[in-house]
Protein backbone atom coordinates (compact mmCIF):
# COMPACT_ATOMS: atom_id res chain seq x y z
CA UNK A 1 0.00 0.00 0.00
CA UNK A 2 1.63 3.14 -1.09
CA UNK A 3 2.16 6.21 1.81
CA UNK A 4 -0.13 8.90 1.16
CA UNK A 5 0.41 11.01 4.37
CA UNK A 6 3.22 11.45 6.88
CA UNK A 7 1.09 10.06 9.34
CA UNK A 8 1.34 6.13 7.55
CA UNK A 9 4.91 6.43 7.57
CA UNK A 10 6.78 3.79 10.15
CA UNK A 11 9.48 5.84 10.81
CA UNK A 12 6.68 9.03 12.15
CA UNK A 13 4.81 6.74 13.38
CA UNK A 14 7.49 5.36 16.11
CA UNK A 15 8.99 9.04 16.16
CA UNK A 16 5.92 10.41 17.95
CA UNK A 17 5.80 7.30 19.94
CA UNK A 18 9.96 8.49 21.02
CA UNK A 19 8.38 11.89 21.68
CA UNK A 20 5.85 11.26 24.29
CA UNK A 21 8.73 9.05 26.31
CA UNK A 22 10.90 11.83 26.50
CA UNK A 23 8.63 14.00 27.60
CA UNK A 24 7.06 11.80 30.00
CA UNK A 25 10.76 11.10 31.46
CA UNK A 26 11.36 14.81 31.63
CA UNK A 27 8.10 15.39 33.17
CA UNK A 28 9.71 13.96 36.82
CA UNK A 29 12.63 13.55 38.81
CA UNK A 30 15.56 15.31 38.80
CA UNK A 31 15.38 15.91 34.96
CA UNK A 32 11.98 18.43 35.16
CA UNK A 33 14.20 20.56 37.22
CA UNK A 34 17.65 20.26 34.80
CA UNK A 35 16.34 22.85 32.09
CA UNK A 36 18.97 22.57 29.67
CA UNK A 37 19.22 19.20 29.17
CA UNK A 38 15.17 18.60 29.37
CA UNK A 39 14.62 21.27 26.78
CA UNK A 40 17.34 19.91 24.63
CA UNK A 41 16.16 16.09 24.77
CA UNK A 42 12.55 17.92 23.97
CA UNK A 43 13.93 19.14 21.11
CA UNK A 44 15.83 16.65 19.48
CA UNK A 45 12.95 14.49 20.11
CA UNK A 46 10.79 16.75 18.35
CA UNK A 47 13.20 17.45 15.37
CA UNK A 48 13.02 13.97 14.79
CA UNK A 49 9.14 13.63 14.08
CA UNK A 50 8.97 17.03 12.98
CA UNK A 51 11.86 16.70 9.92
CA UNK A 52 10.12 13.38 9.06
CA UNK A 53 6.82 15.44 8.16
CA UNK A 54 8.55 18.53 6.77
CA UNK A 55 10.55 16.32 4.55
CA UNK A 56 7.00 13.93 3.23
CA UNK A 57 5.44 17.39 2.62
CA UNK A 58 8.11 18.62 0.44
CA UNK A 59 7.58 18.70 -3.13
CA UNK A 60 11.24 17.09 -4.27
CA UNK A 61 12.75 14.09 -3.50
CA UNK A 62 15.90 15.71 -2.89
CA UNK A 63 14.15 17.93 -0.20
CA UNK A 64 12.30 14.63 1.15
CA UNK A 65 15.91 12.76 2.09
CA UNK A 66 17.72 15.99 3.17
CA UNK A 67 15.38 16.32 5.66
CA UNK A 68 14.86 12.91 6.85
CA UNK A 69 19.07 13.22 7.48
CA UNK A 70 18.13 15.76 9.37
CA UNK A 71 15.74 13.78 11.11
CA UNK A 72 17.94 10.89 11.31
CA UNK A 73 21.67 13.66 13.14
CA UNK A 74 18.07 14.47 15.48
CA UNK A 75 17.84 10.98 16.48
CA UNK A 76 21.99 10.95 16.73
CA UNK A 77 21.73 14.05 19.26
CA UNK A 78 19.11 12.69 21.36
CA UNK A 79 20.78 9.47 21.64
CA UNK A 80 23.88 11.36 22.95
CA UNK A 81 21.71 13.52 25.23
CA UNK A 82 20.19 10.48 27.05
CA UNK A 83 23.90 9.50 27.43
CA UNK A 84 24.19 12.70 29.36
CA UNK A 85 20.94 12.04 31.45
CA UNK A 86 22.10 8.50 32.23
CA UNK A 87 25.80 9.79 33.28
CA UNK A 88 23.98 12.44 35.89
CA UNK A 89 21.53 10.05 37.31
CA UNK A 90 18.47 10.93 35.59
CA UNK A 91 18.11 7.79 34.08
CA UNK A 92 18.13 4.17 35.04
CA UNK A 93 20.39 1.87 32.70
CA UNK A 94 16.97 0.31 32.00
CA UNK A 95 15.31 3.71 30.94
CA UNK A 96 18.42 4.07 29.25
CA UNK A 97 18.59 1.50 27.26
CA UNK A 98 15.32 1.50 26.01
CA UNK A 99 15.02 5.04 24.58
CA UNK A 100 18.52 5.05 23.07
CA UNK A 101 16.91 1.62 20.94
CA UNK A 102 14.17 3.13 20.29
CA UNK A 103 16.00 6.41 19.07
CA UNK A 104 18.61 4.11 16.91
CA UNK A 105 15.94 1.74 15.46
CA UNK A 106 14.16 4.98 14.14
CA UNK A 107 17.95 6.02 12.71
CA UNK A 108 18.27 2.69 10.90
CA UNK A 109 14.49 2.97 9.32
CA UNK A 110 15.35 6.59 8.17
CA UNK A 111 18.49 5.22 6.91
CA UNK A 112 17.02 2.61 4.96
CA UNK A 113 14.29 5.31 3.77
CA UNK A 114 17.02 7.55 2.81
CA UNK A 115 18.57 4.41 0.10
CA UNK A 116 15.66 3.74 -0.90
CA UNK A 117 14.85 7.31 -2.13
CA UNK A 118 18.64 7.37 -3.52
CA UNK A 119 17.50 4.20 -5.29
CA UNK A 120 14.62 5.41 -7.25
CA UNK A 121 17.14 8.29 -9.34
CA UNK A 122 15.76 11.13 -11.38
Amino acid sequence: MPVKRFEDLNSWKKARELTREVYQLTNRGGLAKDFALRDQLRRSAISVQSNIAEGFERSSRKEYMLLLGVAKASAGELRSRLYTALDLGYLDERGFKKLRAEADHISRMLFKRIEYLKGLGG
